[in-house]
């Protein structure tokens, strides 16, 4: 047996999250797997007219694949259409193009995330059929950062300990978490404490907990991007309101 048969892996749950040309008739696929999290494969002759592959290497659409190799980039060998999964359209492709540029700029490569890839498989049935997109894309955001290991900390005071207080002001200050409000304190976002309990409970029926809700996500997202800019961010955000 070789050893690329070694390491062959037969039907594994995956969505494509990137595709780009490869040389004259390949492409390369960035791919999310249950097991495997984040690689990248080539999809040998993919874009040949004939190609089996060529109409089911899409977006939001779950697949199972089959791939080899024991490099970084591995070969893809073949994918099945699993179904189940509308099609995105308007601003519900848009928030899941959205979805995939954080998953590529947040995630390293071969780090198994299976709880991520249930809640992502979740999420896109979300869009597909929701009507708060906002709502949809907070809920990942935030469990996006707590599987890579940057939870919130959103029901108890960082400096204090206490429990978060609905109707007290606070401010979230990165990387330590959320502290009461003073007259001394310029550090961090202004949030009020019920915002950070709707947070922690994926509620944002509230306006305010909506408008806050979103400027904390964004803040966090882009400390932890580290200056990388998100182009369907900047899409959206001329676009709509999410």
């Amino acid at each position: 047996m070789t050893q690329a048969h070694k390491l062959r892996l037969q039907d594994e749950p995956a969505f494509v999250l990137h595709s780009y040309p490869f040389r004259e008739t390949s492409l390369i696929v960035e791919v999310f797997s249950r097991q495997h999290g984040l690689l990248p494969l080539v999809a040998r002759g993919a874009r040949r007219p004939k190609s089996a592959l060529r109409g089911l290497l899409m977006s939001f659409q779950p697949l199972s694949l089959s791939w080899f190799g024991k490099n970084e980039l591995r070969t893809l060998h073949s994918a099945e259409w699993q179904g189940g999964q509308p099609q995105l359209q308007g601003t519900a492709l848009l928030c899941g193009l959205y979805l995939n540029e954080l998953l590529l700029n947040l995630m390293a490569r071969d780090d198994p995330h299976e709880q991520l890839f249930e809640y992502y498989q979740l999420t896109l049935q979300r869009l597909a059929y929701g009507a708060d997109h906002a709502a949809t894309l907070r809920c990942f955001e935030k469990h996006l950062l707590q599987e890579l290991g940057y939870a919130l900390m959103l029901e108890n005071d960082a400096g204090s300990g206490q429990p978060i207080d609905p109707a007290l002001s606070y401010r979230y200050i990165i990387e330590r978490g959320a502290v009461r409000d003073a007259d001394d304190q310029q550090a961090g976002l202004p949030v009020s404490g019920k915002t950070l309990l709707d947070m922690s409970a994926d509620d944002y029926a509230d306006a305010q907990s909506a408008r806050q809700g979103k400027q904390l996500m964004r803040m966090l997202l882009n400390h932890h991007l580290g200056g990388k800019m998100l182009h369907t961010r900047e899409l959206i955000k001329d676009l709509t309101k999410l």
